[in-house]
């Protein structure tokens, strides 16, 4: 009996973490493929001189204004389902642009 909770217990697990390794290459896939559409954008506004707008995030700005770093982190996370580092790049990103 001991046994088969046992190994009802270990594929429950293997199970959880084969789920989260799927969505692991799903986001990541994501991020390639929106990477490359950039790429495509930004190259064909570059002949016009034109540049494609940032994104804004309010909500993260006010955050970063008022010095709460983790929760601007946070927020970025939750907003655009970024990973930490890319969401800490982006926080320090638009703090030294706040600075200016």
């Amino acid at each position: 009996m001991a046994v088969a909770v046992a190994m009802l217990l270990l594929g429950l697990a293997a199970l959880a973490l084969s789920a989260l390794a799927r969505k692991r290459r799903e986001q990541q896939r994501a991020a390639a493929r929106l990477t490359g559409v950039e790429r495509k954008l930004d190259a064909t506004l570059a002949p016009t001189g034109e540049v494609a707008p940032e994104p804004s995030h309010p909500a993260v700005e006010e955050l970063v204004r008022q010095q709460r770093f983790v929760e601007a982190v946070r927020l970025f996370r939750e907003e655009t389902g970024a990973d930490l580092l890319t969401a800490k790049n982006a926080v320090d990103a638009i703090a030294a642009r706040l600075e200016r």
